[in-house]
């Protein structure tokens, strides 16, 4: 039954060992969704820091640390079947990549490596190229990525900035320059060209706090989401209608549904589901409706998230 007066209720749950069904009523509209199911996952091993998908292949960049020191790789798997690919290996790779974006229209890679480059990667790692690079006196670093149609946009962490880029030629678009309080982790161009990013709060000593803030391109705070539980929001992914994907790595070790008003719907996957793990990278492709999931240590696991 539908709670009076909320806005939905949980009214129903199929659970078994490879399937988490939640039925869900939206009163006000009449609509019955269901909420999501778990499908497979993919066993990586490595510390995994960047996962995304193109067409029928999931790349998904890790670390491993050896006595040698760290190395990296992009690792690839057939979405449909989970088989291993062959793997795209960087030679000049700085052992220090943080994100991974993949751009649908131009069919390449692009791969955040040690605070200092992009790279370009084709999907089947012949041509590879050290694409955006940034040194001294320049301030910015690029920590984490996402591509929105051919837009490239490049978050640094350092010097408190989102740039965008034009992922075939790599032109510079825009620069926003975000308000001093904002530690960025990451950011997506949402559906009204607004930028939506999760990030840390500096102001009275709340570092440990995370917010997920909408952003206009000149850089003003239009609204916010946050809470009192989120303490380290990691990664965030948004869907052609609005509809926000943010990973909590810390507290609730949970992925968080927002609405495009940045309003709480509801705990899409929880800790039980997640098996108590962080997760640290969300790839979400619109076209299969499958939420890709990295976590810290070691595996991706993929959810498809089933709409009404």
């Amino acid at each position: 039954m539908a709670t009076p007066g909320a806005e939905s209720a949980v009214c129903g749950c199929i659970v078994c060992d490879c399937l988490v069904v939640t039925i869900c009523y939206t009163e006000q509209s009449g609509q019955l969704l269901v909420g999501l199911c778990y499908s497979e996952q993919l066993c990586v091993l490595d510390e995994v820091v960047g996962v995304t998908q193109l067409r029928d292949v999931v790349y998904v960049v890790t670390i491993r640390y050896e006595a040698s020191g760290p190395s990296s790789t992009i690792r690839r798997f057939n979405a449909t079947t989970q088989q291993r690919l062959a793997d795209i290996v960087i030679t000049d790779f700085l052992s220090y990549p943080s994100d991974i974006a993949v751009c649908q229209l131009t069919s390449r890679l692009y791969v955040a490596d040690n605070w200092e480059c992009v790279w370009r990667v084709s999907s089947d790692g012949v041509d590879i190229q050290r694409w955006l690079t940034w040194s001294p006196p320049d301030t910015f670093r690029p920590f984490t990525l996402s591509v929105t149609s051919w837009r490239l946009l490049v978050t640094s962490r350092s010097d408190r900035q989102l740039r965008q880029f034009d992922a075939a030629g790599g032109h510079e678009l825009r620069r926003v320059g975000l308000p001093d309080y904002i530690i960025p982790r990451h950011a997506v161009e949402s559906p009204t060209g607004t930028f939506i990013v999760v990030h840390q709060k500096t102001q009275l000593n709340q570092y440990r706090v995370s917010e997920v803030s909408e952003v206009s391109t000149e850089g003003q705070v239009l609204r916010q989401f946050s809470g009192s539980r989120l303490s380290w929001l990691q990664h965030v992914a948004v869907d052609r209608h609005g509809n926000i994907f943010v990973a909590d790595s810390d507290t609730r070790r949970s992925i968080l549904l927002l609405d495009a008003q940045l309003s709480l719907r509801r705990v899409i996957i929880d800790a039980r589901q997640l098996n108590v793990r962080r997760p640290e990278r969300l790839c979400y492709t619109e076209q299969s409706g499958q939420l890709l999931v990295g976590f810290e240590k070691g595996d991706v696991a993929v959810f498809d998230v089933l709409r009404r």
